[in-house]
């Protein structure tokens, strides 16, 4: 799909890798909605491209009901809504409340079954559309010390690859953004020695952001910011059991790091 032209939505939309989104798609000469809980950040960032900010809280389905609406009278039909938006609060299964859980669950899974259940209808009317899906390679390979986002991860992986399977030739296009490290305010706040020993070489946000946007055009599914992604998933493929033993190895060693 070419963005030209195209109307799109970013969640997540105010800081990291949505800003920088927003900043290409705009480039490519797309109408971008900003959306963020942070209403002033999504401001800043629509008031530099000349886009459309609308706060939102995309943990409530009514919400991004609202905001799909909203974007539809300002601009029309949506073509691109990029489910962005992520939390990385939590722990382990035993030192993190259910609460916690419940917030990621509403935040990293719900908020992107929200947006198809929003946009999905009028895409298979008119027989074309793109959903763009944030996950994480915690969502393909796991991640160490955060339970809770790894398995959120994984469910958005589930969920993007199964809309792909049964939309594509109904005329919808699916992607999967995979980051490994990008330096935004997610990983700067996370555990430092995870930071040091598993995020694998850091991107910055307008790197990803442009491997978004040729992914985009070329209508490709798997978007992995470095390659080395790519050697990992097939270390875990061609024999789980050394994977494994060796991502207990990398746990061992977060443990010892002060």
């Amino acid at each position: 799909m070419e963005l030209n032209g195209k109307v799109s939505i970013v969640t997540g939309g105010a800081s990291g890798i949505g800003a920088a989104t927003c900043r290409a798609f705009a480039a490519a000469g797309a109408k971008v909605v900003v959306t963020d809980i942070n209403g002033e950040g999504a401001s800043r960032v629509a008031a530099e491209i000349g886009g459309l900010a609308l706060p939102c809280d995309v943990a409530d389905e009514a919400a991004i009901g609202d905001l799909v609406t909203a974007t539809e009278k300002e601009y029309g039909s949506v073509d691109v809504f990029f489910s962005n938006a992520g939390i990385g609060s939590g722990k382990g299964p035993l030192d993190t409340p259910i609460d916690v859980w419940q917030e990621q669950w509403q935040v990293n899974v719900m908020s992107h079954v929200f947006a198809v259940r929003a946009v999905l209808p009028t895409m298979l009317e008119r027989g074309s559309g793109y959903l763009l899906h944030t996950a994480s390679m915690a969502g393909i390979l796991t991640s160490h010390g955060n339970l809770p986002y790894a398995a959120t991860k994984h469910a958005v992986v589930g969920l993007a690859e199964w809309l792909s399977v049964t939309y594509h030739d109904k005329g919808i296009r699916v992607s999967l953004l995979t980051p490994l490290g990008v330096n935004t305010p997610m990983l700067n706040a996370a555990d430092s020695a995870f930071a040091a020993v598993a995020a694998g070489p850091i991107k910055e946000p307008r790197e990803v952001a442009q491997q978004v946007v040729d992914a985009v055009s070329a209508e490709r599914f798997l978007i992995l910011t470095d390659p080395i992604a790519q050697t990992w998933m097939e270390r875990k493929t061609n024999d789980l059991e050394r994977w494994l033993t060796g991502m207990r190895r990398m746990q061992t060693k977060i443990d010892t790091i002060p």
